[in-house]
């Protein structure tokens, strides 16, 4: 296992750097070290990582989800209001909708299959966006109309609404019925998600406040919580539906919001560890890609995403109707919207592990809508902030 971590780790740099120097982003050269790492190419890996591997990169969630959380200010948000409920729900439902009109007929699958695909598919990357937003907020860039909160906001709810619907199609693909229940585990995941995460976080800042201690050991103790969050999600399945990583970045806003100078060194420390979740992230994606699948797919699945990915972009642009952003800006936000990677790999195997009849297609249309969004997506974000946003002093010019 130490020497398929230390593979991960000195590869996935390797060609991080170099993708870098490239003016590529990084997180490509790691997606293709796990790829060359992969049991599908040269099987570099330890099979004890690959085993662990989904544990590993729900921890590089984690982190980047807590860093969101410390550094989302509430009052930003409320600024933008309606956009931000509607890209939870509107984007992803339009790229469903787009799978299902397309792929029977470019792909011969059902509909039900089609609906399939597209909750795979339809889950934005917090793991992409999250940290460009954050680093879009530390330079006060399109602050002034909360546009990196709104992204971040609306990435992280997009997955809840996104995983719900796909558990709901692979059941009944698998022979369950679905109810309106099933539908309603949706807005309740989301409430109680909210709950626990304040909770969490108001208990937490008491101890913090009541008992002197590093904050190198407050980190410990706060992975510690949000992992039991994580636990609980799944103790509570079946019972009371509750999204554990929207508790983890609810606990981080709390902290934002309740005790910001603890806020700003937690989100320091947490910056660090990010330097390893990410490549431990990517190039464990990476392991997921199997090559032979993309290979044989041929350009008509390449085009059901594409197609896809078009219908989102015009989601995004219905939810920003009626605002005060300029066209430059609605632009930004579509294309910053627009990456996957991290649902994709977790889920995209499982309809092939239920024995599905389209698990093969499902798996080819999740590995290809990463090696197209992933990129297009950051080299979008990371290439076009300076041209379609303003920071602060431009809008204060512009007043």
């Amino acid at each position: 296992m130490l020497t398929s971590l230390s593979l991960i780790f000195l590869i996935g740099l390797s060609m991080g750097s170099i993708f870098k120097k490239l003016k590529l982003p990084s997180l490509i050269g790691m997606i293709f070290a796990g790829i060359i790492l992969s049991p599908h190419m040269f099987n570099l890996l330890d099979e004890s990582v690959l085993t662990i591997s989904p544990d590993l990169r729900k921890l590089a969630l984690v982190i980047i989800l807590t860093r969101a959380g410390l550094s989302l200010n509430l009052d930003d948000l409320k600024k933008v209001g309606r956009p931000a409920i509607l890209m939870c729900f509107i984007p992803a439902s339009l790229e469903i909708l787009a799978v299902i009109i397309i792929a029977p007929k470019l792909l011969g699958v059902t509909i039900l299959e089609a609906a399939i695909i597209g909750a795979v598919i339809a889950a934005v990357s917090p793991a992409i966006i999250v940290p460009r937003m954050i680093n879009l907020i530390d330079k006060k860039i399109g602050t002034e109309n909360s546009i990196p909160q709104l992204i971040m906001a609306g990435a992280s709810v997009d997955d809840i609404f996104v995983i719900v619907l796909f558990t709901a199609f692979t059941g009944l693909a698998g022979g369950d019925n679905i109810s309106v229940l099933s539908f309603a585990q949706i807005p309740i995941s989301i409430v109680m998600g909210i709950i626990f995460g304040v909770i969490s976080g108001i208990i937490l800042i008491k101890l913090f406040k009541n008992f002197h201690m590093r904050d190198s050991i407050k980190i410990i103790i706060v992975l510690s919580i949000s992992f039991l969050l994580l636990e609980c999600e799944i103790l509570l399945e079946g019972i009371l539906p509750m999204s554990a990583l929207l508790a983890i970045m609810s606990m981080g806003i709390v902290f934002k919001q309740k005790y910001e100078v603890l806020a700003i060194r937690l989100s320091n420390k947490y910056n660090k560890l990010w330097i390893a979740a990410e490549v431990l992230l990517f190039v464990l994606v990476g392991a997921t890609v199997n090559i032979s699948y993309v290979t044989t797919s041929g350009v008509i699945v390449i085009g059901a995403i594409l197609f896809a990915m078009i219908f989102r972009m015009i989601g995004v642009l219905i939810c920003l109707l009626k605002t005060k952003l300029s066209m430059k800006e609605r632009l930004f936000c579509m294309i910053a919207y627009t990456p996957k990677a991290t649902v994709q790999a977790a889920i995209g195997s499982i309809p092939l592990s239920m024995g599905l009849e389209c698990g093969n297609l499902v798996l080819t249309v999740a590995v290809l809508s990463i090696l197209i969004t992933a990129p297009f997506g950051s080299i979008g974000i990371d290439k076009t902030y300076e041209i379609l946003l303003c920071n602060n002093e431009c809008y204060n010019k512009k007043k």
